[in-house]
């Protein structure tokens, strides 16, 4: 079974227009679904799961020093293992 690279909030479509999936592309890095894990499409705009990354990021950064649980949440989503 093929897995589903867009994930949507909008209606659900006909399972006959899911099998001709149009190509989505994310709004931030331009990236299409066919080259990133995951899609998430909203009303008008769509962000891809690596763009998605980079903002929680940004928004946990965002206020300077982070703590020790927002160090383990950025490392489980990067894929850091600690050895």
């Amino acid at each position: 079974m093929k897995e589903e690279k867009v994930v949507s909030f909008e209606k659900k479509h006909s399972k006959s227009n899911e099998k001709n999936q149009e190509i989505e592309y994310c709004s931030f890095c331009k990236r299409p679904n066919t080259q990133v894990p995951k899609m998430v499409k909203g009303p008008g705009v769509n962000i891809c799961s690596e763009c998605t990354l980079i903002a929680v990021q940004y928004l946990i950064l965002q206020d300077g020093l982070m703590s020790g649980e927002a160090q383990k949440i950025l490392d489980l989503l990067w894929g850091v293992s600690k050895k």
